[in-house]
């Protein structure tokens, strides 16, 4: 890793910044430290950073209010929120106002050490990329005021790790907007595994999804890893994501949160590095208010 890249650390508990200062500072970055607002806003106003990570709450105000004035004055420095462990909602809240990706408290040094990698991808102009898709498929075609703003909000959306929700009617081209979003996100040189989740059977789902250990069950004859596995380092993408059973919503909300999935009949979690597509013609906020979908994203309609 480049020893040139520099990091700014936001952080009120002094044990916190440190953590971050030796686990940044072994992958080769330069760490400046703040530990309220004012301090991080000083800072900015006189150096570059390749990443910041602030705290969700700090004395002087809400780390919220970072991460918008960063993603506003700083629109080439990725900002990831650290927040206490089980605040989905903040997390949710962050990733709306322009946070990279989120880490939970206490800190799990092989997730952060994941996110800081990808952190800094998204502003390297050499890294790899996929191979391009056939000509007819690699473009969203038409010149228009929507498609100009979808356009812009692909581009916004590819360089942050926040699930993404597409919202289209069938045939207009979800799957070429994820395809889209992951080739200029800085997972473009990791898979794109695309699954259609209403052709999953439901006794199968959760083996599929996360995989399952020999013996687990009748016919598991071997280890078999699961989705998730198979895109780690890449991209997952949910088609009709609204077909999956409600329990199984919230395995996988807890999966997006965590960072980790249990194979079926393994005792332990296992970490992966994945980030979450999905796409549905339904609408799933009125399904939320039905009771029918927990799932929440930022969303894209196409």
């Amino acid at each position: 890793m480049n020893v040139t890249h520099s990091a700014l650390v936001v952080d009120d508990e002094r044990d916190i910044r440190e953590l971050l200062v030796l686990t940044l500072g072994r992958m080769g970055l330069r760490i400046s430290t703040a530990a309220n607002l004012a301090e991080a806003r000083e800072l900015l106003a006189s150096n570059h950073f390749d990443l910041c990570l602030t705290d969700m709450r700090l004395p002087d105000g809400n780390g919220i209010e970072l991460v918008t004035e960063i993603t506003r004055d700083h629109p080439r420095t990725p900002v990831a929120m650290i927040t206490a462990f089980g605040s989905m909602d903040l997390a949710v809240e962050a990733l709306k106002a322009g946070a990279f990706d989120f880490v939970s408290k206490p800190v799990d040094i092989s997730v952060l050490r994941g996110m800081v990698k990808h952190a800094l991808e998204l502003n390297n102009t050499e890294r790899p990329r996929t191979p391009a898709p056939p000509e007819n498929a690699a473009r969203l075609l038409g010149e228009s005021a929507a498609m100009d703003e979808l356009r812009a909000t692909i581009t916004k959306v590819a360089r942050s790790q926040a699930p993404v929700y597409i919202l289209g009617e069938s045939g207009v081209g979800k799957e070429l907007v994820a395809r889209t979003i992951h080739e200029q996100g800085a997972r473009a040189a990791g898979p794109f595994i695309p699954v259609n989740c209403g052709a999953i059977p439901g006794e199968l789902m959760e083996s599929e999804f996360f995989g399952h250990r020999k013996g687990s069950f009748t016919g598991a004859h071997a280890d078999k890893p699961g989705l998730f596995q198979a895109a780690n380092g890449g991209t997952l993408f949910l088609d009709e994501v609204a077909e999956l059973p409600l329990q199984m919503q919230v395995k996988l909300l807890r999966a997006i949160q965590e960072k980790s999935v249990r194979p079926v009949g393994a005792a332990a979690e296992v970490p992966v590095d994945v980030r979450i597509l999905s796409a549905t013609h339904k609408d799933l906020a009125e399904l939320v208010e039905d009771g029918a979908s927990a799932t929440t994203c930022t969303t894209v309609s196409t």
